[in-house]
């Protein structure tokens, strides 16, 4: 096997792996509505998960390992798009935010920055932007 083939693999792997965590979080309360189904399937895109892929995962999302990565844009990105799983439906219960919580620290946060994130994260997705929040989002580039 080629060295290229090598990280190919196991970018695959860590796409698989992540696009199951995400599942996890869309089944975290008993039901996946309409609007995080189309999310799902929207990262399944962006992912590049094939249709046998997404089945498979959909029906048993433990069978790929959480993979942390070692980019700290990676692990923001990661968060995001769990974010925006769980606010498809406007809310995010306990159980929800204690996986996030587990998820977080899983791909390589402190406690503390995981709560920082956290709490910051839930309310943006809420609409609770303070003005300094709403300034620096206006004015990044």
């Amino acid at each position: 096997m080629a060295f290229t083939e090598l990280f190919e693999s196991g970018e695959r792997s860590r796409k698989l792996s992540h696009f199951a965590s995400i599942v996890r979080m869309a089944m975290a309360d008993g039901v996946v509505n309409d609007d995080e189904k189309r999310l799902l399937k929207r990262f399944a895109l962006k992912l590049d998960v094939s249709e046998d892929e997404f089945k498979k995962i959909t029906k048993n999302p433990k069978i790929y390992p959480m993979n942390p990565s070692n980019s700290a844009e990676d692990r923001l990105e990661r968060m995001l798009d769990l974010f925006k799983i769980i606010f498809a439906d406007n809310e995010i219960d306990d159980e929800e935010k204690r996986l996030v919580e587990r998820y977080a620290i899983g791909l390589g946060y402190t406690e503390e920055l995981a709560a920082k994130l956290i709490s910051r994260s839930i309310r943006i997705f809420k609409g609770g932007l303070d003005m300094e929040d709403y300034r620096y989002l206006l004015n990044r580039k």
